[in-house]
């Protein structure tokens, strides 16, 4: 049983499921609602295009939630867990899993942006290059690796319903992390880089590695070498800290999973 062969499976099966019209649903609706609202909008482009990337990375949390949670529920539905428990090597099975949903996610977040950025663009009101927009799609989709390893194991261990719990409670702390979308708005201030300890809970790490390439932009477009130092470092602590919460989130579900049984009260972390 190799990687590269359960990836394939878990597409296969993907592709079937109600998950890929979800994503494709709230990613286009997002990008479509957002970007005719900022095309028209008094605001700042550049400043509406930080406030729509911190509400793409504010709701992952939930988003991560409710897609893992259902994921894991259909595996339950269609043989107890079996394609992930009763396979040669249940680890290489849950982490194609948790990639495969993973990309799911990143791509929804590049339509997103992509047809936000569309929309601007074809209002003349696009401030910022392609570079810049990817960056800010690989920040949110960065940011959310350790949400996904998260919520597959409060799915597998606790249900569906924990799972978008803790993702709606993740979805209110990162809103709070970067001091409510409209803050940046109406004083222009760059959020993402001064939302403090906040800014650091793993929650908030979607929306604010997103959004800061975005200020580092801004930044730059202003010519603040100070706040695009303020900037930078902020992405690299930020990004220090997914990294090894990552790591460690990855290295104990794949642990935890190897001893998993189904419907025993003694399967826990």
């Amino acid at each position: 049983m190799t990687f590269s062969g359960a990836i394939r499976s878990e597409f296969t099966r993907l592709v079937r499921s109600p998950l890929v019209p979800a994503h494709l649903v709230c990613a286009l609706a997002g990008g479509f609602a957002c970007g005719l609202y900022f095309a028209v909008a008094p605001w700042d482009a550049s400043a509406g295009a930080d406030a729509y990337v911190q509400f793409l990375g504010a709701m992952m949390p939930l988003m991560a939630g409710v897609v893992c949670g259902l994921a894991v529920d259909e595996e339950r539905r269609a043989g107890g867990l079996a394609n992930l428990a009763a396979v040669p090597s249940r680890r290489i099975a849950l982490a194609a899993q948790c990639t495969a949903l993973w990309l799911m996610g990143l791509a929804a977040l590049a339509l997103a942006v992509g047809v936000f950025a569309a929309l601007l663009a074809a209002a003349g009101r696009l401030a910022l290059d392609g570079g810049t927009l990817a960056l800010s799609v690989a920040g949110l989709s960065f940011g959310s690796t350790p949400l996904y390893a998260l919520m597959i194991a409060l799915s597998l261990r606790f249900g569906r319903n924990a799972a978008i719990g803790t993702g709606a409670a993740g979805l209110l702390l990162a809103f709070f992390s970067v001091g409510g979308l409209a803050h940046g708005l109406m004083t222009g201030e760059l959020t993402a880089v001064g939302s403090g300890l906040l800014g650091l809970e793993p929650f908030a790490w979607p929306a604010r590695l997103g959004s800061l390439a975005v200020e580092a932009a801004i930044a730059e477009a202003q010519g603040s070498a100070a706040i695009f130092l303020q900037v930078a470092d902020a992405a690299a602590t930020t990004g220090i800290l997914c990294a090894a919460a990552t790591l460690a989130a990855l290295t104990a579900l794949l642990a935890w999973f190897g001893r998993f049984e189904e419907g025993k009260s003694h399967a826990q972390f």
